[in-house]
C-alpha cells in the first residue's frame, strides 16, 4: 500500500525533524535516507520554500520523491536578491523584465493563464504585492504596458 506525506521544505535543508521525520516513522522508512534524497534533489532551490512529496511502499519500505516547484513569490524574491516581501506599499527590490518572463516560464505549467503573456501578467502582479518593481517601474504600469503589446517580442515562441 502506498502512503502519500506533502511537506514544504526549504531547499537543500530538510531534516529529519517535523515535519518529516514524525511522518516517517510510523511507516519504518529510513528517515535519513529521505531527507538525504530531498536535500540532494532540493539544492538548487536553495533559500527557498519547496514543496515535496514522499511516496512510501508501506509493503517493503520503499520510497519515492517528488519535488514541486516554489511559489512564484519564492521565485521572484530570489531573482530580486530579497528575503521577503513587504506587508506594506514601500519597495523592497526590482526584477528586470527579462528575469520576470524567466520566472513565468517555469511556472507555466501550474498558471491558470493560457498563455505565457498572461502568466507574466500574474508574476507581475505577485511583484505588486510583494512589494517589487519591474525595470524600476510600478507593476501595474508594466502590466499596461504588456496589455499595449509594447513587450510583444518577449513572448513569441522561441523568445
Amino acid at each position: 500500500m502506498k502512503k502519500e506525506i506533502n511537506v514544504i521544505v526549504e531547499g537543500g535543508k530538510a531534516s529529519a525533524g517535523p515535519p518529516l521525520g514524525p511522518a516517517l516513522g510510523p511507516m519504518g522508512v529510513n528517515a535519513g535516507q529521505v531527507v538525504a534524497k530531498i536535500n540532494e534533489e532540493t539544492k538548487e532551490f536553495e533559500g527557498m520554500k519547496v514543496p515535496v512529496t514522499v511516496i512510501v511502499e508501506t509493503s517493503d519500505k520503499s520510497f519515492e520523491i517528488k519535488i514541486g516547484s516554489p511559489p512564484i513569490s519564492e521565485l521572484l524574491k530570489k531573482s530580486a536578491g530579497v528575503q521577503k516581501g513587504t506587508g506594506s506599499k514601500e519597495t523592497v527590490g526590482n526584477i528586470s523584465l527579462d528575469d520576470l518572463v524567466k520566472v513565468a516560464k517555469g511556472k507555466t505549467k501550474t498558471s491558470l493563464s493560457v498563455d505565457l503573456k498572461g502568466t507574466v501578467k500574474e508574476a507581475a502582479g505577485s511583484c505588486k504585492s510583494l512589494g517589487l518593481t519591474i525595470e524600476g517601474k510600478d507593476p501595474r504600469e508594466i502590466i499596461r504596458e504588456i496589455d499595449d503589446g509594447k513587450h510583444d517580442s518577449l513572448f513569441k515562441v522561441g523568445a
